[in-house]
């Protein structure tokens, strides 16, 4: 398990924060809050998918101030509207005794364990580029899609999912294998910060590697583990 907790009786809990990027005065990446909350939402929900679990229940924490409440509901909603998935119950909280001059918000999703499928044996690839801050605004065609890693896993074309954060590809494969000392070979800069996840490991099975070649284009990459 990545940075998802267990809580018992199936219950999955993720959570992804954003502070400073939004459309505050001085805010260091100024963006829609919509989109805030979007890729804050896409960060958890990608956890939820690493552990095989399926979202119920959305928290936002909001500490931008009510004005921006409904964006950030808007984008959460975007999220699951592309990935394909109905949108589950959202509730939260606003910030409205104190004004913060930054934006600043999280979004956690609760989610239920589904079956994980059953092992088999795969071949360990990048999808999407490392991008933070205005890369993300200005390369979103090198984003990760949610929408077809969706279809990916349902049509069983990819195994398990592993999204990379602001550690990088090699930490997180450090991470993934459990091995402190691993090293990769990757097309990709392996230490450079992947920002909301725009990059995911992907464990695609041998038998279904064209196939997913063909879904996921140009920004699929071998990744070479080296434990």
């Amino acid at each position: 398990m990545r940075n998802a907790i267990d809580i018992g009786n199936g219950f999955i809990v993720t959570t992804d924060n954003s502070g400073g990027i939004g459309e505050k005065l001085q805010d260091i990446v100024n963006v829609p809050d919509r989109i805030t909350a979007y890729f804050a939402a896409r960060v958890a929900l990608l956890e939820q998918w690493a552990t095989h679990a399926e979202p119920v229940s959305i928290l936002i924490h909001n500490f931008s101030g009510s004005a921006s409440w409904e964006s950030y509901v808007a984008g959460v909603t975007d999220l699951f509207h592309e990935s394909g998935l109905e949108v589950p119950p959202i509730n939260g909280s606003s910030e409205t005794n104190m004004e913060l001059v930054q934006s600043a918000m999280a979004v956690t999703i609760i989610g239920k364990k589904m079956e994980a499928p059953a092992p088999k044996k795969s071949v360990w690839f990048t999808y999407g580029t490392p991008l933070v801050g205005d890369e993300v605004r200005n390369r979103v065609d090198e984003i990760a899609s949610v929408q077809l890693i969706h279809e990916a896993m349902k049509s069983g074309i990819v195994h398990q999912i592993w999204p990379v954060g602001s550690s990088g590809i090699l930490q997180e494969v450090r991470l993934l294998t459990g091995i402190k000392e691993a090293r990769v070979e990757t097309a990709l800069d392996s230490m450079k910060s992947a920002g909301p996840s725009t990059v995911v490991l992907l464990a695609i099975p041998e038998m279904n590697i064209e196939e997913a070649k063909a879904l996921f284009g140009v920004h699929l990459n071998k990744l070479m583990m080296i434990t």
